[in-house]
């Protein structure tokens, strides 16, 4: 089962990244100011992860490959890491879809 893990940026922002059950981070979030707006990013990323057309596939410039996963009004929820080929950033994309839905909530803000 995948994690949430809900950390706080040097800066003062909360973030969170999806982690696979393997340990592995496969989505990380933009900065938050409040943690409420971090709880609504990771719920942002179980409702929108389930349509695949909310993936938008990348290459960069040096030619690796990457995914961003955006809501319904096109904002960026999660960026995940990058990739060398294209079907590692599909089998990435596959595991978000996976691991988002039942996946636990971590907050090591305390």
């Amino acid at each position: 089962m995948g994690r949430f893990v809900i950390s706080k940026r040097f800066n003062g922002e909360y973030q969170f990244n999806l982690k696979a059950s393997n340990g592995q981070t496969i989505l990380v979030s933009e900065g938050y100011n409040m943690k409420s707006s971090c709880l609504n990013g990771i719920n942002a990323v179980k409702q929108n992860s389930q349509m695949d057309e909310r993936f938008e596939r990348k290459t960069s410039s040096n030619s690796k490959y990457y995914f961003n996963l955006k809501a319904i009004n096109g904002e960026i929820i999660g960026t995940s890491e990058m990739y060398e080929s294209s079907s590692a950033r599909d089998n990435g994309i596959e595991s978000v879809k996976v691991n988002s839905r039942t996946a636990s909530i971590d907050d090591f803000t305390s």
